[in-house]
């Protein structure tokens, strides 16, 4: 019988290249082209290997280009040991990521396919992506802190490669910032597009003028809402089914305004142009329509603060990266 590095050694990289799913250019007039026909050559057939260390290199604590290609290393090393032992997904993790130069290729590869339709093609979105990122390096930082935010706070993340491939919340939120860099750029339209898109494949609407910061997490993601006029900080947990919304009698700025750090709670609603300060917590399914003071907690519907409005309680951790929904229960 092969072993699975027999097989894998086996495959040829063209050939795999040419197995990825989704509408190919042509596929409307009957033929059959690769998604990526217009991608460059060396990163259809890169498949060199990469020495990968155990930890970041220690001037990559503040997102820089170490730590962007320290991630990136990680993520291919992880991505060959997987197709080395699931050989039924070889195909795949070259196509996605083994094959790719960079991660701005890979993560614009890989969200081209998810999001294209018949009529929105894979290329389209590939140029997009691959165009919006390299113009503005900060894109991709905050891709990778967005990474390690998952990996860090979600024990369920079992590698980078695995939320970069499968987290829907991750990758709506490395699409709506492009969408919003578009949106910037007056390019509505296409912004506009993308965003619908993003809510028919992912189930996360997020309008491309709100403005959303890095190292965000969006747990399970299904759901989530986050209005025209919305604002989210630094390091910010979101979970499922939570609405940033207006109350429905406002024009302008009408949306909620949330801090660094914050924790949001699953089925949580938050309305208006409230300020959720930082450091805040959101219990689960609340009613909030009233500003949250920095390092508080809130629950219920409608919400209140714990603790009292006069003298609330105050925590010290930072609940949007510990991810701890309920210590607020033992001093109510």
């Amino acid at each position: 019988m092969m072993s699975p590095q027999s097989l894998w050694n086996r495959i040829p990289i063209s050939r795999s290249l040419l197995l990825s799913t989704g509408p190919a250019v042509g596929s409307d007039l009957g033929l059959t082209l690769p998604l990526f026909s217009n991608m460059p050559v060396q990163d259809r057939h890169n498949t060199s290997q990469t020495t990968v260390s155990s930890s970041p290199p220690a001037t990559a604590n503040g997102g820089g280009e170490n730590e962007d290609e320290w991630v990136w290393n990680e993520i291919k090393a992880e991505a060959r040991r997987d197709a080395e032992s699931e050989p039924a997904l070889a195909s795949y993790l070259n196509s996605t990521i083994i094959s790719h130069s960079s991660l701005t290729r890979s993560l614009s590869f890989h969200l081209g396919n998810k999001l294209c339709s018949s009529t929105l093609l894979s290329t389209l979105f590939y140029d997009l992506f691959l165009n919006t990122f390299s113009s503005d390096h900060s894109l991709i930082s905050a891709t990778v802190s967005d990474l390690r935010a998952a990996r860090q706070r979600d024990p369920a993340c079992i590698s980078f490669a695995h939320c970069l491939l499968n987290y829907k919340g991750f990758l709506a939120i490395q699409a709506h910032r492009v969408a919003h860099r578009l949106w910037a750029l007056n390019r509505k339209p296409i912004a506009l597009a993308l965003h619908s898109r993003v809510a028919d494949v992912f189930s996360v609407d997020i309008h491309p003028a709100a403005r959303v910061g890095k190292g965000i997490l969006l747990d399970h993601a299904t759901g989530v809402v986050i209005g025209e006029t919305a604002v989210v900080g630094n390091n910010v947990s979101i979970l499922h089914h939570v609405t940033l919304g207006g109350t429905g009698k406002a024009g302008g700025d009408r949306h909620p305004k949330v801090g660094d750090g914050v924790l949001i709670g699953a089925g949580a609603t938050v309305l208006g142009n409230v300020k959720i300060g930082e450091g805040a917590k959101i219990g689960a399914g609340s009613l909030v329509m009233i500003d949250v003071p920095p390092w508080t907690t809130a629950v219920g519907n409608p919400a209140r603060l714990v603790g009292g409005k006069e003298k609330p309680k105050v925590h010290e951790d930072v609940p949007g990266e510990t991810m701890d929904h309920t210590s607020f229960i033992y001093v109510i």
